[in-house]
Formats: structure tokens, sequence, C-alpha cells
């Protein structure tokens, strides 16, 4: 489930912090929920496939750790992400 260039090229215009910014940790994120709720969507007609839920694993996980980064070095930023991406309700 790999994002399309013109998803990607549209979480990034709603994400970056300035013109030529790819990798930013906010960035990041919001390129892994996306693959992650693409995953979800997934699972509701695969639910066998283990083999994927092992990878929605590891993107999970590597979302939470640059999370636990951007709350370490930039709590507002962080605060502002998890309310425009909604991940904490």
């Amino acid at each position: 489930m790999a994002l399309t260039t013109e998803q990607k090229s549209g979480i990034l215009a709603q994400y970056r912090r300035a013109p030529a910014d790819t990798g930013s940790p906010e960035i990041q994120v919001a390129l892994l929920s996306e693959r992650i709720n693409d995953l979800g969507k997934h699972f509701t007609t695969h639910q066998s496939d283990h083999s994927s839920r092992r990878g929605l694993v590891r993107l999970v996980n590597q979302r939470r750790k640059l999370l636990d980064y951007l709350k370490a070095t930039k709590p507002q930023t962080f605060q502002e992400l998890i309310e425009r991406l909604g991940l904490r309700r």
C-alpha cells in the first residue's frame, strides 16, 4: 500500500515548514499516519494478512518514536500536529 506521488505531494504541501522541506518529523509522521490508515482499511477485507500486520506494527512503532522525539524537542509543534492529524481524542 504505497502512497501515490499525488498523495505524497499533498501531504508535503500541508505539513512542510519551508518550501524545500521534505524530511522534517512533522512530514514523516503525517506520511506514516496516512500509510497506517491505508493499512487499516486493507485489514477490513484481508483479516489473515499477517505479514502486512507485522509491517503495520513497524510503522506504528516508527511513528511513536518520531512523536516522542517531537514531544521532547518541540512540545508546541507536537501538540499542533496531534490535533491536525486527529491522533488522540
